[in-house]
């Protein structure tokens, strides 16, 4: 994502933390720039290395300062099996994820779990409050089938 695209995308990031009264900061900011413009999952040093943009990497905690804001805030995904992050185009409304992984090229997509309120359902009559869920499925996509 590049250009008018991506400036709407942070403006209503920027937009939805005012509405909860949070501040997306200038790093936050640009983890979330970072992990929009590449569009597929990104490792956190990857992140650090490319943050700065005169070339200068990020330390760890502002990185990793960022990604937790994110998460909490609907913006960004962890993807577990990868270790990486990601961010979210589901908008601002929090919601399971789901995750098609593909184990030859990498290409990811988050799609929308259909049971996903169900496994809340069902923790709730346990007495138990799911916060997030996130389903990783891995296998081949459509070209690497070929």
């Amino acid at each position: 994502m590049r250009g008018a695209a991506l400036s709407d995308e942070l403006s209503a990031a920027a937009a939805l933390c005012g509405q909860r009264d949070q501040r997306l900061t200038e790093p936050r900011r640009r983890v979330l720039e970072l992990l929009l413009a590449e569009g597929q999952p990104m490792k956190a040093y990857d992140l650090m290395a490319a943050f700065g943009a005169a070339g200068q990497a990020a330390k760890p905690p502002t990185v990793y300062r960022a990604l937790d804001f994110l998460e909490k805030q609907g913006l960004a995904h962890r993807i577990e099996s990868l270790n990486a992050f990601v961010a979210c185009r589901r908008g601002p409304v929090t919601h399971s994820a789901a995750f098609l992984i593909c184990d030859c090229c990498g290409l990811t997509a988050e799609i929308e779990p259909g049971k996903g309120q169900e496994v809340t359902d069902l923790g709730a009559h346990s007495g138990f409050q799911v916060q997030s869920l996130t389903i990783e499925a891995h296998g081949l996509c459509k070209a690497c089938q070929v």
